[in-house]
């Protein structure tokens, strides 16, 4: 879901610390003893703790081989290791992807025999060494039982490893075998994390022993296939001999190796290229591996220039100054707060993917010029409900992002989601588009003959539509298309037609007599609605914790809700919450709703689509419960243990939902307007890349027991502020927004003008 098109970025330094102590913890934060990469690394977090530059292409880590939990690569858990590879995903669900290439060393080969050393990922899979799994942003490291010990650590295209063999060389040969000093060998495999390899090549040059090649891959989430090329490199001992492999067998006569699909072997067989040296004379090995998506000589030209003398050390310190630099946009004053809440805020600010649409930067100018729904490897990856590239471009358009774009061409393009079927909807744009202009909604068993994809998700694609519609609004108005400003507007309230106004909802009990069903007390639901115009039934609950929660995932037999509720998504109006507020019976029975939603178990916040509803309370003049409601899952559902996030990453969303949430400004996407909360500090302060400027925001009468979480009163460079909301402006131009807070709720930002606004009070 679009709700974290924006991202943030963390912070080095703590200040506005008023205590001796506190400026002299101050003086010795290191930002990273608070990132602890390892959060969601098992449970199905899915995250990547590997070695990274900010929006680096290099992802080194280890690889295990449990299915489950290897999308990240490494896992926190009792899996065995089959490799260490350049890049991954993080945090994503489903299938995992990438994990191209993987390296695997090893100590010899046993008897000498080149063919008793282990190629396939069931051989080589090898246990690690409990506790020696260690990572810092820009490092990763672990042992394995087989007494290696390897680093990683990264450049932009390049990953860099230094392996440590055994210091004894004597028990190295007798794990190989022989009373000789050991021989390590070092192979590349011709694979990925989901065996998705098709065509594939490699080659290795005896004389240097580069090992280079090729290979096809699919992405996991999405259509098409990619190309990827790879260069290794070693540094730190000479060569003994050099070769090729295939299954479980080698040969060192041939250099080198093509892999075709046979139509049997699945998943293919493996393959690959191996290096094997003399002893190394300090028992360390360097190993330096460049991709790139363009050609394998690219990919040595990325290493080389990178990478030119092998320095582990330099390159090390060079990626952790550049994680410094990132994350010194943000600055905390800390003082009483838990330790383990503010690595709850750094780690999460960690994975965010720092300074996206917030700051402007020329990154995000690339980024949104790409107009992207999803891409999964360079492939299309699937669209999960409306063309949310509308979205996310409409937030950069409000937000000031101008340099380098042309929004004249951006413009056409969302009017072209808006206006034009695709082919394939599945990937691109929207489906139903006759339907949508026609009946203003779409319909459940839809007549769609422009186009094909699954034909799901019927509610969830309606509201969604609707808001990308008012998102396009916004940028028509900015650009002066005024009948287009209307004509989207006017397409942004189809939501309503897919309100049924009478339907019940029973639900699970969770108190008293647990697991029987009761009636909810609430009316009013979105629900399917066919060509005809007459509703359809789907259990409000369905797709929820209490009901059949895995049953509304992007397949023919999905339902139509996407990974959640009706009851979730009855709440998903964020362009027009004063009329949703007066549909669902005004204010109070509003706020009474949405506490249930809460409170009831219905609502996973895991998924993306769960966050938003956290803060709309300020739409009912309730922001104290909002406030109230984000300490109601930070930290009980995000917090420092292995499993410290609700649901995956998804590439950074739940390290998102902490820091935003912590930082006391909620963001909603596609408007100028952040919803204000305390944050979790005495104060926070944001200096903006894009004008220089500091913006803070401070806390008075901070309670580190969270009991003092609402506000009483607030101004804005000094000046009495009521709004419960305010604008990208404060961000760009800095400022003060000071929060007095207390134990009780109060008057604060309740008023009607006090309100975010809405198309219907505009």
């Amino acid at each position: 879901m679009i709700e974290l098109c924006l991202l943030l970025a963390g912070s080095v330094l703590a200040t506005s610390v008023t205590s001796v102590a506190g400026e002299q913890e101050a003086k010795n934060f290191d930002v990273f003893d608070f990132i602890d990469p390892f959060i969601g690394t098992i449970a199905g977090g899915h995250v990547f703790p590997g070695a990274t530059l900010p929006f680096g292409m290099a992802k080194a880590s280890a690889d295990v081989n449990n299915p489950d939990e290897k999308q990240g690569g490494f896992a926190s858990d009792n899996s065995d290791i089959t490799g260490f590879s350049h890049m991954h995903d993080s945090g994503t669900g489903g299938s995992p992807s990438l994990g191209n290439f993987p390296i695997f060393p090893q100590t010899g080969c046993r008897g000498d025999n080149i063919n008793n050393c282990f190629w396939t990922k069931t051989d080589r899979a090898s246990r690690r060494i409990n506790g020696t799994a260690k990572a810092h942003p820009g490092y990763f490291a672990v042992s394995l039982n087989t007494s290696i010990h390897t680093e990683a650590t990264v450049t932009n295209h390049t990953a860099l490893y230094r392996i440590s063999f055994p210091t004894n060389s004597s028990t190295a040969g007798i794990k190989n075998g022989t009373g000789l000093p050991y021989s390590p060998l070092i192979l590349v495999d011709l694979t990925d994390l989901p065996d998705s390899r098709t065509n594939a090549t490699a080659s290795v040059d005896s004389s240097t022993g580069r090992i280079s090649g090729s290979g096809t891959f699919s992405p996991s989430f999405g259509i098409g296939t990619y190309d990827l090329h790879f260069c290794a490199d070693f540094n730190g001992a000479s060569i003994r001999d050099t070769g090729v492999f295939q299954n479980n067998r080698a040969g060192n006569s041939v250099k080198s190796i093509s892999t075709r699909p046979d139509g049997v072997n699945d998943p293919p067989l493996p393959a690959g290229a191996w290096t094997q040296f003399h002893a190394p004379a300090n028992n360390q090995i360097i190993i330096r591996v460049g991709v790139s998506f363009m050609s394998v000589a690219q990919a040595c030209h990325n290493a080389e220039t990178e990478i030119p003398d092998f320095g582990f050390a330099n390159v090390l310190s060079s990626a952790e100054d550049a994680w410094r630099k990132k994350l010194s946009v943000v600055k905390v004053d800390s003082t009483g707060v838990d330790k383990d809440l503010q690595t709850v805020f750094w780690s999460g600010m960690y994975r965010t993917i720092p300074t996206r649409t917030l700051y402007g930067t020329p990154l995000n100018r690339t980024m949104i010029r790409k107009l992207p729904d999803c891409r999964m490897s360079l492939c299309k990856g699937f669209t999960q409900g409306g063309s949310n590239a509308d979205v996310v471009l409409a937030d950069s358009y409000l937000k000031n992002i101008t340099a380098g774009i042309d929004w004249a061409v951006g413009y056409e393009a969302v009017v072209s989601d808006a206006e034009d079927e695709p082919l394939n909807w599945a990937v691109e744009g929207r489906g139903g588009l006759e339907s949508w202009k026609t009946l203003g909604y779409i319909p459940t068993d839809d007549f769609d003959t422009l186009g094909s994809g699954p034909f799901t998700r019927s509610i969830s694609r309606t509201v969604e539509y609707a808001y990308n519609d008012f998102c396009i609004a916004e940028m028509a108005k900015g650009l002066g298309h005024i009948a287009d400003e209307e004509k989207y507007l006017q397409r942004s309230s189809n939501w309503k037609n897919m309100y049924n106004p009478t339907q019940t909802s029973l639900v699970t009990n969770t108190t008293g007599h647990i697991g029987e069903t009761i009636d909810s007390g609430y009316t009013g639901f979105l629900q399917p609605r066919y060509l005809n115009g007459t509703f359809g039934y789907q259990d409000p609950t369905l797709c929820s914790p209490l009901y059949n929660f895995t049953s509304c995932y992007l397949n023919p037999s999905g339902h139509e809700t996407y990974e959640g509720s009706s009851w979730m998504y009855t709440f998903y109006v964020p362009q027009d919450m004063a009329t949703l507020i007066t549909t669902l019976g005004g204010p109070e029975a509003f706020t009474n709703r949405l506490s249930y939603l809460h409170t009831s178990g219905l609502l996973y916040i895991g998924d993306e689509q769960a966050f938003l509803p956290v803060f709309q309370f300020h739409y009912a003049g309730r922001p104290a419960l909002s406030a109230k409601f984000s300490h109601f899952y930070i930290p009980s559902q995000f917090n420092t243990s292995l499993n410290g996030i609700a649901g995956n990453d998804d590439s950074g969303a739940m390290g998102s939902f902490t820091t935003l949430a912590m930082m006391g400004l909620w963001p909603v996407p596609g408007q100028n307007v952040y919803l204000i909360t305390p944050p979790y500090f005495p104060s926070v302060s944001v200096t903006s890349p894009q004008t220089g400027k500091t913006a803070t925001i401070r806390n008075v009468g901070f309670d580190a027991g969270y009991e003092a979480i609402y506000i009483q009163s607030a101004t804005l460079d000094g000046v009495a502020y009521e709004r419960n909301w305010i604008t990208h402006d404060f961000w760009l131009e800095g400022g003060v927004l000071e929060l007095t807070l207390g134990r009780n709720e109060s008057a604060w930002g309740t008023k009607e003008g006090d309100l975010p606004p809405s198309t219907s009070t505009r």
